[in-house]
């Protein structure tokens, strides 16, 4: 998880949701880390751990506890109404917060990003982060030693990786034995014994330790909320939202790692650029799949938060890699309660649209079939976003309503 999820204000509106929620659970989030860990724990705040925070209270009975935060230079020094520090979803925010704060700065160490004068603090903040997300995880009944330990795996596999890849062997496997303890074990919610066998399963050795963290962590969400029905489900999301993250920090990073002689999972493990696309929307396409099973996707913020970011995540790598679009069609999924009757464009487009990934460029559909689309956009967006807006359903600008796109 490295901030791959930034939830759209525009799509906040459509759903229903106000769009100062986001900065009610951001403030809350800074604020607990503040209170429980001091100032400069506010640094490790990131969105990805904010979407916890959302993801608890979507699954709660009521809304959450509310308190008023004082001015704040970002807020433009006004006061705001904010999620309450105490609050579980914000609590383990917090715990994911120190948790990844505290990976990112050791791995800028191990990457020799830092100065040599900067390494001994820097390794200071580190371990004092994550030996405060222990104690922050105990207050909440999460266990964070088996994900502390995942992330220590991590210099490990890629040396390993690094090694295999330099000896000519085939990449991702030599010394990659306790990795596969790793991910087939108890202990990677979510894990499918199957898995392991499909092809990509060297970069899934190498992505482990980051689906192990995102697993427990989203898994954990529906604990705090007493929803013990959506904890396979939510770690099941989990897994894929950590390999997403991974990969795609890993297909952003691809050209500079080369240039500077860095290890690139891609390049250890031989993994094409397409390949490692079609791989993050594989998972993409199973993180919906687990929500619509258990109803996920009807809860206007989990649709808000976490599925329609990772649709925008999707577009954006598809974009960047100069594919022609970043979905298909996924006439499967039901729409949100008080939106149209799925709908499908005629049958000889959508075949076209589903054989060749085509997604809402005029030719095809709206994704999820949520609403009817005529694939026209709006001249306002186009000229906004230079290329296409993205019809992504539900009340899009394209198609007459609200804007979803991620420009």
């Amino acid at each position: 998880m490295f901030g791959v999820l930034r939830p759209c204000a525009h799509g906040a509106e459509k759903y229903g949701i106000d769009p100062g929620q986001w900065q009610a659970h951001m403030c809350g989030l800074c604020l607990g880390l503040r209170d429980g860990h001091g100032q400069l724990a506010r640094a490790a705040t990131n969105t990805d751990a904010i979407v916890l925070s959302v993801l608890t209270e979507a699954q709660a009975d009521g809304p959450g506890s509310r308190t008023t935060a004082g001015p704040c230079p970002l807020r433009g020094m006004r006061r705001a109404s904010v999620v309450d520090a105490n609050a579980p979803g914000v609590q383990l925010a917090a715990t994911a917060s120190l948790l990844l704060g505290a990976a990112k700065i050791g791995d800028h160490v191990d990457d020799g990003d830092a100065a040599g004068f900067a390494r001994g603090p820097m390794r200071k903040v580190s371990g004092n982060w994550a030996a405060r997300a222990q104690r922050q995880g105990a207050r909440i009944g999460l266990d964070v030693r088996p994900m502390l330990a995942a992330i220590a795996s991590q210099a490990t596999l890629e040396r390993r990786a690094a090694d295999t890849e330099s000896a000519g062997a085939e990449p991702g496997r030599n010394g990659a034995d306790s990795a596969e303890r790793l991910l087939q074990s108890p202990t990677l919610p979510g894990r499918r014994q199957a898995d392991s066998a499909r092809p990509g399963e060297a970069l899934d050795v190498l992505t482990g330790p980051t689906q192990l963290c995102a697993a427990t962590l989203f898994g954990h969400t529906a604990t705090l909320a007493g929803r013990p029905e959506n904890v396979a489900a939510l770690q099941e999301i989990g897994r894929h939202v950590g390999r997403i993250a991974h990969l795609a920090d890993a297909i952003e990073d691809l050209e500079h790692d080369r240039a500077r002689g860095r290890f690139n999972p891609l390049d250890a493990t031989g993994t094409d650029l397409p390949r490692a696309y079609e791989l993050v929307r594989e998972s993409e396409s199973e993180i919906r799949r687990a929500a619509a099973a258990t109803a996920l996707d009807q809860l206007p913020a989990v649709r808000w938060a976490l599925l329609d970011p990772l649709a925008g995540l999707l577009r954006s790598l598809g974009r960047g890699l100069g594919l022609v679009a970043a979905h298909t069609c996924r006439s499967e999924h039901s729409p949100l309660p008080g939106f149209d009757k799925p709908t499908e464009r005629p049958g000889p487009l959508r075949a076209t649209g589903q054989f060749l990934g085509v997604y809402c460029t005029g030719a095809a559909c709206c994704v999820d079939h949520t609403n009817p689309c005529s694939g026209r956009r709006k001249k306002a967006w186009r000229k906004k976003c230079g290329e296409w807006c993205d019809c992504c359903g539900n009340g899009c600008d394209c198609c007459g309503d609200s804007c979803c796109c991620d420009c």
